[in-house]
């Protein structure tokens, strides 16, 4: 047998391996998977003391998308730094980040200079939006705190009655 005869003999034996059906099904598994749109990212600033709730939210660059407060939320004073009043803050927010479709977030949590700890909503607000399906990538505590500072008043045998 020539080496052309071989060639030919093996050709009409995987003929019908090609055309089985265990190639076309393997065929059809690998459809073009479906492109997502860009995912957007913001970055939300908390700022939590024991008096008030407020939320900014910005994009990448510091441009505003939405700025909430407790006191855009309730009437009554005392309630601004509830943890429920700051549930309908992340609500409010997680309205406007629909519709503009962003979907991952970066939070920065920022309490009182000298606090040490931030309010009672900051957790709030968290929790309310993993709720309503945001990804939470990072989260960062930017509070301010002094390191030595201005002399302080008084005097260096401090303040005498």
């Amino acid at each position: 047998m020539s080496e052309q005869e071989m060639i030919e003999e093996v050709r009409q034996k995987a003929e019908p391996l090609a055309n089985s059906s265990l190639t076309s099904q393997i065929k059809e598994e690998k459809k073009p998977r479906e492109k997502h749109g860009k995912e957007i990212e913001a970055v939300v600033n908390i700022y939590t003391s024991f008096n008030n709730t407020i939320a900014h939210v910005t994009d990448m660059s510091g441009r505003t998308i939405a700025k909430v407060s407790g006191g855009q939320v309730t009437k009554h004073g005392r309630l601004k730094a509830n943890p429920t009043i700051a549930i309908f803050i992340a609500k409010r927010i997680a309205e406007t980040l629909n519709d503009l479709g962003i979907k991952f977030l970066y939070v920065r949590i920022r309490a009182k200079t000298r606090s040490p700890a931030p309010g009672p909503g900051a957790n709030a607000i968290i929790k309310s939006l993993t709720r309503e399906g945001f990804k939470i990538l990072n989260i960062l505590d930017t509070t301010r705190y002094p390191r030595g500072g201005p002399k302080k008043k008084g005097g260096r045998r401090g303040r005498r009655p």
